[in-house]
Parts: C-alpha cells; sequence; structure tokens
C-alpha cells in the first residue's frame, strides 16, 4: 500500500514539475518577428558593409516597433552614431537617417555594459504599421564621416509586436 501512495506522489510530482518547466518557456516568449545581430568584421564598419535583415509580416493590421540594435567596445570614439534604415518591401522603399544618442555629455556609456562591450535597443519606428502583409527587408548602413567606423562589434534589427 505504501508504494502505491509513493508512485501515485512520484507520478503527480512529475507532472506537476513538467507544468512549471512548459509555463516558464512560454512566459519568455515574446511576439518578435524578428531580432538579428550581424556581426562586423574586425570591429569596422564601412559603408559598403550594409546589414540586411529580411523578415515576414503576417498581420499588417497590428502594430509593430522596429529597434536599431547596437554594440560597440569602450573605445568607440563618437557618443552618437548616425545610421541609415531602408525598408524595403517589393514596391518601394521608406529611407529615413537616425541619429542615437550612445553617451552622456560626460562620456559615460548609456548603454548596457559587460566588460568592454556596450549594448543599445534604440527605437527606430514605434507603433508602425506595414502598408501590407508580405516579405520585406530592412538595410542597415552606417552614416557617420569615419571609413571605416572602428569599435562597433555587431549591428541588427528587433521587430516585435506592440502589445
Amino acid at each position: 500500500m505504501v508504494q502505491r501512495i509513493n508512485l501515485l506522489l512520484n507520478k503527480k510530482i512529475k507532472h506537476l514539475f513538467s507544468f512549471i518547466l512548459v509555463a516558464i518557456l512560454f512566459m519568455g516568449c515574446t511576439a518578435s518577428v524578428v531580432d538579428s545581430n550581424v556581426e562586423i568584421p574586425d570591429r569596422k564598419w564601412t559603408y559598403r558593409n550594409h546589414i540586411r535583415v529580411p523578415f515576414e509580416i503576417k498581420d499588417n493590421k497590428k502594430a509593430y516597433n522596429v529597434y536599431f540594435k547596437l554594440r560597440h567596445t569602450a573605445e568607440y570614439r563618437y557618443a552618437n552614431i548616425f545610421v541609415l534604415a531602408h525598408v524595403k518591401d517589393g514596391k518601394g522603399v521608406l529611407n529615413q537617417r537616425f541619429e542615437f544618442q550612445l553617451a552622456k555629455s560626460d562620456g559615460e556609456w548609456l548603454g548596457s555594459g559587460s566588460g568592454n562591450v556596450f549594448s543599445y535597443t534604440l527605437p527606430m519606428f514605434e507603433n508602425y504599421r506595414f502598408p501590407r502583409n508580405g516579405k520585406f527587408e530592412i538595410e542597415i548602413e552606417q552614416n557617420m564621416r569615419d571609413n571605416p567606423l572602428a569599435e562597433v562589434s555587431d549591428a541588427g534589427v528587433l521587430i516585435e509586436e506592440v502589445k
């Protein structure tokens, strides 16, 4: 009798553990359409090295937030960065220039730091509605005076549904 009770308790504990594990996995899910990072060779971002991120919009009735992602080292020379974004939908192109502040006036980096590397997720388009469903591409290019732009380790794009 005691063995049966132990067997039943063990089964219930296993089911509870499985349920908790699945719940934790689903809590970590976000409604991201795309989350990309592209490594910049030798930490030198040239004018020709455009970051291209293809993605698909399945519901253009929803609003989306589009972010520029950047990582640079502490040796990055500037307190800001200029980038050009080209959103292509196969029919047309939306071109826009952005300036992002990366440091305070006293030189303190605004990004989250891990050792010598600083990371940013910077808003480009908030509550943006794509004109139609289908395949799109965002192309990002650096638009600073330096070519190559030194100490940029990677760049990318994050697109997520507005909640």
